[in-house]
């Protein structure tokens, strides 16, 4: 009877907790509308964190939409910034991702979207993952209208805000996490014109990426240019997914050569790396190359594992290349191998 009770009344239940929720939304926008026409903004962390358990169901922050846009600015800037001494930083997280929300599907998502952007990182928050794909499509409407990427960058000293590494370097994992590739190196280049130069991790998102689908031409091009034009150290995590991309592409002597290249500019090749070229000589049959690299890998204090070793040896014997075998062999037992 109980059981059948509960049946019947299910529906009013569920339809009086949808009032109820609608009900706490409306006041909590009604909350967050006041302490903004008086500038208390430092308890809308507070106010916000309350819609926690409901947060996929409206947006505290939507009523922004019926204001000009330069009052939005105005007022969305006043609320970053006093948000920053606000302990501990991640406090505001969930207002930082509404916000984030709401810029990214306004009406003017940029540049303003990316002020938001840049103190959610600073602050040490993480945005939420949907948020790479709203970014990526709202850079991409805007770069279809034939602005540059520096020009739209720079759009962010308008609102007061300076583009940086972080920012950009989110933009780059978002274009790179739904395949625009192509425009991630567009992005990657035109950030110092806007004055934000790349780092090592801005050129280690791009060159992944291109690794992963194995662009290995454009992956190259970048290291050389990180390393040249600005002086960066590629990390060993990047050169490691670039020799396998070179290794899965049978591109060997490319490998070998990248070697050579980073070691002349003196830039350190792990020992993975080293590794993941020799085999690929030895998938090749390139036994002489092999040995080479395995000499050079011995001159950095690194020494294959036993079973590539005796494939070295083994391969050059095979074709007769007895002297190149020798020395390999006396490099190994240089290091007690």
């Amino acid at each position: 009877m109980q059981h059948r009770f509960l049946l019947h009344f299910r529906p009013i239940l569920s339809q009086w907790s949808s009032i109820q929720t609608m009900s706490s939304l409306q006041n909590l926008e009604q909350a967050v509308k006041a302490e903004i026409e008086a500038k208390n903004y430092v308890k809308i962390p507070e106010l916000v964190d309350s819609l926690e358990s409901c947060q996929n169901s409206s947006n505290p922050f939507s009523f922004f939409s019926s204001f000009p846009q330069n009052l939005q600015v105005q007022i969305i800037d006043e609320m970053l910034q006093s948000f920053m001494p606000v302990r501990p930083r991640s406090k505001p997280k969930l207002a930082y991702s509404f916000l984030l929300s709401y810029t990214l599907q306004s009406s003017h998502p940029l540049p303003l979207s990316l002020a938001v952007l840049q103190r959610t990182i600073r602050s040490g928050c993480i945005p939420v993952p949907q948020t790479h794909v709203l970014l990526s499509s709202v850079w991409l409407d805007r770069r279809c209208q034939s602005h540059s990427v520096s020009n739209i960058l720079c759009e962010m000293h308008s609102i007061g805000y300076d583009p940086d590494c972080g920012t950009c370097n989110y933009l780059l994992s978002s274009l790179c996490a739904v395949d625009q590739l192509a425009e991630a190196v567009k992005v990657l280049k035109g950030m110092g014109g806007a004055g934000c130069i790349p780092d090592f991790t801005s050129y280690g998102i791009v060159i992944g990426a291109l690794c992963r689908v194995r662009k290995t031409i454009e992956a190259e091009d970048l290291v050389k240019t990180m390393v040249v034009k600005y002086g960066l150290t590629p990390g060993q995590g990047t050169l490691v997914k670039l020799f396998a991309a070179l290794r899965a592409n049978r591109e060997i002597w490319k490998a070998a050569e990248m070697i050579e290249f980073l070691e002349k500019e003196g830039h350190s090749v792990g020992f993975e790396s080293y590794e993941l070229v020799i085999e690929g000589c030895l998938e090749k049959r390139e036994y002489v190359l092999a040995g080479k690299v395995a000499v050079r890998m011995t001159e950095r204090g690194f020494i294959p594992y036993i079973k590539v070793r005796q494939k070295i040896i083994e391969g050059l014997a095979s074709i007769g290349e007895w002297e190149i075998a020798c020395s390999v062999r006396q490099s190994f037992a240089a290091l007690k191998s």
